[in-house]
């Protein structure tokens, strides 16, 4: 059975096999959690995902951690809150689905996600703490799931953010 649970702390500071990145589209040092991951990594981060391209919403790139505890950061695009009428729903699942791919590829057993598009995307906690714990749990008892994966951490940076990601967690245990 895989832990799963939600924690209040700096996900730049988890020592998992891989922390996910909220990424933007070109993969850049960005604001919110995106600029910590990057200003902790270091600046051979950004040096290793120029190469990758602009990818989609909903994808996931992975690259070494450099300076980071972590081994990997798994670079996963989650879309801008549009008000819900622009597909944000599937789009988040997908970029934590994909995450959950890219880990079990390598063959990865503990993962960290931070809050996916719920800071400067603008994606509400709730409804985005709900999104990204049904994906989690879709994809574990999904065909794509893996015996590698073991423990999946969702890294709050807040209070607020840690009782959604706690309400999803208890809504879904049933």
């Amino acid at each position: 059975m895989v832990d799963l649970r939600a924690e209040c702390g700096d996900i730049t500071h988890y020592a998992t096999d891989a922390i996910v990145n909220a990424a933007n589209r070109d993969l850049a040092p960005g604001g919110g959690v995106c600029g910590a991951i990057h200003r902790a990594a270091g600046p051979e981060l950004a040096r290793a995902a120029e190469p990758l391209g602009a990818i989609d919403t909903g994808a996931a790139r992975l690259t070494p951690g450099f300076d980071l505890p972590a081994a990997f950061v798994i670079h996963a695009v989650g879309p801008v809150w549009q008000g819900g009428t622009a597909d944000e729903d599937r789009l988040l699942a997908r970029a934590y689905a994909a995450s959950l791919g890219l880990a079990a590829d390598r063959g990865l057993a503990t993962i960290a996600f931070p809050a996916i598009s719920c800071g400067v995307f603008g994606y509400p906690v709730t409804r985005g703490t709900a999104v990204a714990v049904g994906a989690v749990r879709a994809w574990l008892a999904g065909p794509g799931a893996t015996a590698s994966v073991q423990r999946v951490v969702f890294v709050c940076a807040d209070k607020a953010v840690r009782a959604g990601f706690d309400a999803a967690l208890a809504a879904t245990d049933r």
